[in-house]
């Protein structure tokens, strides 16, 4: 029943379809759809697109069916401007409903939290502000922009991973990366930047990691560090933004240093390695992930360019070969290499040639949370 309330326009939740009054005065005269559409000097096939709601009813139509049917052109147009703004509302109303779902799949209240959403909005202007976040203006073009986006995404089976969370971790990269300035990319000088990173892992993290943003930067390539969302157990991605910016984010916790290094150069590993159309995120917990074949294929790849970037092969089969258990056999082995002498027991560790609880004193600390 349509309402109407004291100071409010009166809105008719319902409309009468121009197609159904044509019919109806048709019927009334005994006349054809073709018959009408021959007097009206028209197409039979407009006449009847015009009856089955598929066709709107346009300013001339309107004085040829006054002349027709006697009915004057205002009525025509009036109940084609009803007909369709009521269309229009209902559409409107099943895309904000549908809006408001899409919104309740996203960590909304993580955004909340860091200040990226309001705290107290309605539903509707949260779905504008999410859209703005992203820097898009519908739902579909989040959807083209995102929803489409090539993932290469190894994760555990064990630990369960949201697409929405995952794009929203991403967006958080993007943001970060934008305020950083970067050269053009350039291949040979971000190799040069690593040899100089590598370096630099022997000093404790909190006090280098500026410098390694800044020769990364150097080289077109923004590194980030995002904290992991909820439903996104994240802890590196790697992703060309432009054909001459990359962006390098990591987000997992990293408690030692052995773990961010190695994450970081895993990443640098795709960039070097694979190609610039594809998005490659990684678990924070890979053990036992699962991925197709190709996957496999490609973070098998980064991890072995990363633990030979970080000790070349050859030396590292030596070392290892002799089963070394004494942090005095490592910080020795550490030196000559010019690393960091966490990073060899964590890759001991993880080969089982040492237990997970044994020499972690020689490895430093991470990065400290992030917001």
């Amino acid at each position: 029943m349509a309402k109407k309330q004291p100071g409010y326009p009166y809105e008719p939740e319902y409309a009468i379809p121009p197609g159904w009054l044509l019919a109806s005065h048709l019927d009334a005269r005994d006349m054809s759809q073709a018959e009408c559409a021959r007097r009206c000097g028209r197409s039979a096939k407009l006449i009847s697109e015009i009856v089955s709601g598929k066709a709107p009813i346009e300013p001339d139509t309107a004085l040829q069916l006054e002349k027709v049917l006697g009915l004057r052109s205002e009525i025509w147009l009036g109940v084609e401007k009803d007909y369709r703004l009521q269309l229009a509302r209902k559409a409107a109303i099943t895309k904000a409903a549908e809006a408001e779902k899409w919104l309740k799949s996203f960590p909304v209240s993580a955004l909340v939290t860091r200040g990226l959403l309001a705290r107290r909005t309605s539903a509707a202007e949260r779905v504008d502000q999410l859209l703005a976040f992203f820097g898009v203006a519908s739902v579909v073009a989040w959807q083209a922009r995102y929803g489409s986006m090539r993932v290469a995404y190894r994760q555990s089976p064990s630990v369960a991973s949201d697409d929405k969370a995952l794009a929203t971790w991403l967006r958080l990269g993007e943001v970060e990366a934008e305020r950083i300035e970067c050269e053009d990319y350039d291949s040979h000088a971000f190799r040069q930047a690593l040899r100089s990173i590598r370096r630099l892992t022997k000093q404790p993290v909190v006090e280098t990691w500026d410098q390694v943003k800044a020769k990364c930067a150097e080289t077109g390539v923004a590194l980030v560090y995002v904290k992991s969302l909820p439903k996104a157990s994240v802890s590196g991605a790697a992703r060309w933004l432009t054909p001459r910016k990359a962006l390098i984010q990591l987000g997992g916790r990293y408690k030692t240093d052995d773990q961010l290094w190695f994450s970081f150069f895993h990443e640098a590993a795709h960039l070097v390695r694979h190609g610039k159309r594809i998005v490659f995120v990684n678990s924070a917990s890979l053990e036992g992930s699962e991925g197709s074949e190709e996957l496999e294929t490609i973070e098998r790849e980064a991890n072995e360019w990363a633990a030979n970037w970080l000790v070349p092969a050859k030396q590292w089969r030596r070392f290892a070969s002799r089963w070394p258990q004494s942090a005095v056999a490592v910080k020795a082995f550490a030196e000559e290499q010019g690393i960091a002498a966490g990073i060899i027991v964590g890759r001991l560790q993880k080969e089982g040639i040492l237990p997970w609880k044994n020499l972690n004193g020689l490895k430093g600390p991470g990065l400290p949370p992030c917001n």
